[in-house]
């Protein structure tokens, strides 16, 4: 097994998660892509199993450990990776155990509990969930799951890129949301190495932007601290795999404000009828509030990477945005 991901590892996952979850569609929106004025489409990784596209990557790296006959999995997760790891090691009858920061959100807690997982709260930062799981690793002869810097969960969702291009195959660019770089990486990798011309865009909240600052600066950041409604993309740094990926294959990365987040999710729901969390909708902000933008492309497909909205954050969803297109 390579110590990084390729496109060779990208299609031996396609192979293995063939008809374990779903193969998610591209779905159109006049409505929207007139208002952003360039073709739009979203890779509808809300509707996957477990609510995001975190699954591709836990069923990847547990089928393997499956095969190696570890006792169970552990990993910290703040809420997505969690349920992903939980359903994957369900389908192997492998018991797991879930670090969740005390701030989780509650709809991600619950269906890793559901799915079977032991739910183990601690601290607030990464840094201590993470912590945590290496000691319940040792202290049980658990495998741990990281949540993004493996090469095999990378290369689960790697899969994503291969499905998009198949799909849509004169696509020009594509938006990705950047948490610790797992999504992003995984799916230049796969781009890149079938269709270099093909743009890779990574999209961060402003108050959690570690890989646009880590490419500024010319290696890789930890911030201090970072905040935002998009709970899922608030980690403090790149994972030590993922930043040279990105630096590697990813050709701009930007921001967005939690206004436009906010924005973005009102206008999915209304115009596509579609629910996403947050951090699924950082993408789609950034191509429904950057209009001018002509280096965006024409043809944009745009990852939603989760659907799991905590209840508690509905209002969200409650005010439109000051100027909204014409349904259509």
């Amino acid at each position: 097994m390579s110590d990084v991901p390729t496109l060779q590892t990208i299609y031996a996952a396609q192979e293995r998660l063939d008809g374990l979850i779903h193969r998610t569609p591209l779905v159109a929106n006049r409505s929207l892509s007139s208002w952003a004025g360039r073709e739009l489409r979203f890779k509808a990784e809300n509707w996957q199993i477990t609510g995001s596209f975190k699954v591709r990557g836990a069923l990847n790296k547990i089928a393997e450990l499956s095969r190696d006959g570890v006792p169970g999995v552990v990993t910290a997760s703040s809420g997505n990776h969690g349920q992903a790891v939980a359903w994957a090691a369900r389908h192997f009858a492998l018991p797991a155990r879930v670090v969740v920061p005390v701030t989780a959100p509650s709809v991600k807690v619950e269906a890793a509990r559901h799915y079977g997982a032991t739910i183990e709260p601690c601290g607030e930062r990464s840094r201590e969930r993470l912590e945590r799981a290496q000691v319940i690793a040792q202290e049980t002869g658990y495998a741990f799951v990281p949540p993004y810097d493996d090469p095999l969960v990378i290369a689960g969702q790697g899969t994503i890129g291969l499905e998009i291009l198949s799909d849509w195959p004169r696509v020009d660019t594509v938006l990705v949301p950047v948490g610790g770089g797992g999504l992003i990486s995984g799916i230049a990798t796969a781009i890149k190495n079938c269709r270099p011309g093909v743009r890779v865009i990574g999209v961060e909240p402003e108050g959690a932007a570690k890989a646009q600052q880590s490419r500024r600066l010319g290696h890789r950041v930890e911030l201090e601290s970072t905040a935002s409604i998009a709970d899922g993309l608030i980690t403090l740094a790149l994972g030590h795999l993922t930043y040279p990926l990105i630096e590697r294959y990813v050709d701009d990365l930007v921001t967005v404000s939690d206004a436009a987040i906010q924005q973005a999710l009102w206008l999915i729901m209304t115009r596509m009828k579609m629910v996403v969390e947050p951090s699924g909708a950082a993408a789609a902000a950034y191509a429904l509030s950057a209009r001018p933008n002509l280096a965006l492309g024409t043809s944009v497909a745009i990852v939603l990477s989760g659907g799991n909205l905590d209840p508690m954050h509905v209002n969200l969803l409650a005010k439109p945005p000051s100027a909204t297109p014409e349904a259509r």
